[in-house]
């Protein structure tokens, strides 16, 4: 058998921005380029030993990170700011009655779910996230501001709808774009920091309520109308800035030096799948080594990448695809509650409105530090199920104080449960997507299978917006934590099913049932690769 090291780089005379850099190890589309020399002569780490890691991290960190905080932070704000307008008066002033307001909370996670894998298509397809996800937040800011001149019930309704179709396409589409910058291995924390920004936001939004509510009759209007008027307009504001800002692929990065770009993309295509750098593979005629992390080609994209429509079966076809769903459901069901009604409950315990905002603050304040620090350990240790399982299990602690508070009387215990269930909620959600990206390989099949696990997670906001009545939260309480042990339940099955396959996958290697199979197979193969170890 030929070592894979001795291989031609396919070089064709022509290729223009059509054509990709390909990890074969990944089977991922790592970067669009004409420049070959980063995989001709700058393979091995001394070839780049003139580049600090670590100060081109930072730099990707501060000029990627910060950005698409925001946008989420405002994403969240916009969305759960009804939760805060409904204790100011919103649902009084326009004669709602609770399941007329409950629809309008519903009617926005349809779209929601139903638009996020369209939406993470046409970005695959568009290929510039600095121009496709800036122009879907200036049109749900605008949104946002009209929702603050409705009239009644149906123009609520109506605003609702249109928030949710154009804001599906934020979560999973920054979730993919951080998953071309980082390795596997520094995924969650990047995905800690920005989701950190909902908890943030529902800080802020608190905090804001509180201030904003104060402008009552200013202008001749409420101050429940100020908050959707004043929240969509800094939304606009802010999404004409990031259209100037905001960075596309590695490549093409102004951020990064030429030198670093490459560094970049090596570390890309360099990020192996197998503890080990080496086995033995042997075959009839042969005993050679073999790098787990084949040999890199530059491959035409419609001779060899899947299209779109074979990602999308193939995702639906996954079977690891629908345990990710139901993870991300129990999760998204508990969370949605939470922004939703955590001010009424809090408000429930006998606090007034304003109190209630406040009180609100330290519970996500201390939720953020917690999903960050969470994210950096989980990915020191490369453990995702062992952070999510441990927060489900605070989740429904939680819930279970609340339900006993509420039955007591007992307003500490509920605040106290309510501490716990945020915590949890919140370190956990950015630990469950990036599971999912970590054990998907090529970049068609994760933009569309992330979308699908976050679109029909994503309905379970609708779920949990009809779980709650005015005043009787036990139900709602007992309905989140069973959600948050379903959650448990589906990353046993799932760490149980990772272990087995990753010990046959070293076993068939060792065996030698893959000598005769060539690097551009193995990049056919994808996750379905035996050099691709899943992780748990």
């Amino acid at each position: 058998m030929t070592s894979s090291s001795n291989k031609s780089i396919t070089k064709p005379e022509e290729l223009d921005r059509g054509s990709f850099i390909y990890d074969v190890n990944r089977g991922d589309i790592i970067a669009t380029t004409n420049d070959y020399s980063v995989f001709e002569d700058e393979k091995s780490p001394e070839d780049f030993s003139d580049v600090d890691e670590k100060a081109v991290l930072k730099k990707i960190d501060w000029h990627l990170l910060p950005i698409v905080s925001v946008l989420y932070l405002l994403a969240y704000l916009d969305r759960g700011n009804i939760g805060n307008a409904k204790i100011e008066g919103l649902t009084e002033d326009l004669g709602l009655t609770d399941n007329q307001y409950n629809i309008c909370l519903t009617m926005f996670f349809i779209p929601y779910a139903l638009f996020e894998v369209p939406s993470n298509i046409l970005l695959k397809k568009i290929g510039k996230q600095s121009i496709y996800l800036p122009t879907i937040m200036l049109i749900w800011g605008i949104i946002m501001v009209t929702m603050g001149t409705v009239k009644g019930y149906h123009g609520l309704l109506v605003t609702r709808l249109f928030l949710g179709v154009f804001e599906s396409g934020l979560f999973p589409g920054i979730s993919y774009g951080l998953s071309i910058y980082y390795l596997r291995s520094e995924l969650q924390l990047r995905q800690a920091m920005f989701y950190s920004a909902a908890s943030i936001a529902g800080a802020f939004s608190g905090l804001l309520a509180f201030a904003i509510a104060k402008m009552h009759g200013t202008g001749g209007y409420e101050g429940w109308r100020w908050i959707f008027i004043l929240e969509g307009l800094l939304t606009v504001i802010v999404a004409f800035v990031v259209y100037f800002i905001m960075p596309d692929y590695p490549d093409t990065a102004k951020f990064l030096t030429p030198r670093e770009r490459k560094f970049v993309l090596w570390r890309l295509a360099n990020d192996n799948t197998i503890k080990n750098d080496e086995i033995e593979v042997h075959s009839e005629s042969t005993t050679s080594s073999r790098r787990f992390a084949p040999d890199l080609g530059i491959f035409n994209e419609k001779e060899h990448d899947i299209t779109m429509k074979q990602a999308f079966f193939t995702s639906v076809k996954d079977w690891q695809i629908y345990f990710h769903i139901l993870n991300f459901f129990a999760i998204c069901v508990p969370t949605y509650a939470v922004a939703l009604f955590l001010p009424s409950v809090v408000k429930n315990m006998g606090y007034s409105s304003s109190r209630a905002q406040l009180m609100t603050i330290p519970i996500y304040i201390t939720a953020s530090i917690s999903a960050i620090i969470q994210g950096y350990f989980s990915d020191k240790f490369s453990i995702r199920s062992l952070f999510i399982c441990g927060n489900l299990l605070l989740v429904i602690i939680g819930f279970i104080m609340n339900i006993v508070g509420q039955e007591t009387g007992t307003p500490g215990v509920i605040y106290a449960g309510c501490f716990l269930a945020v915590l949890g909620l919140y370190s956990s959600f950015p630990g469950c997507t990036t599971w999912c990206a970590n054990n998907l390989a090529n970049s068609r099949k994760r933009a569309i299978a992330m979308a699908i696990q976050i679109g029909i997670g994503n309905f379970g906001g609708a779920f949990s917006s009809n779980f709650y009545k005015t005043g009787a939260y036990t139900m709602g309480h007992g309905l989140s934590l069973g959600f948050a042990a379903m959650g448990i339940v589906s990353s046993t099955v799932l760490v149980l099913n990772y272990k087995r396959i990753n010990k046959k996958r070293e076993k068939d290697l060792s065996n030698g049932k893959y000598d005769d199979t060539t690097d551009e197979e193995f990049y056919r193969m994808g996750d379905k690769s035996p050099f691709f170890k899943y992780k748990c």
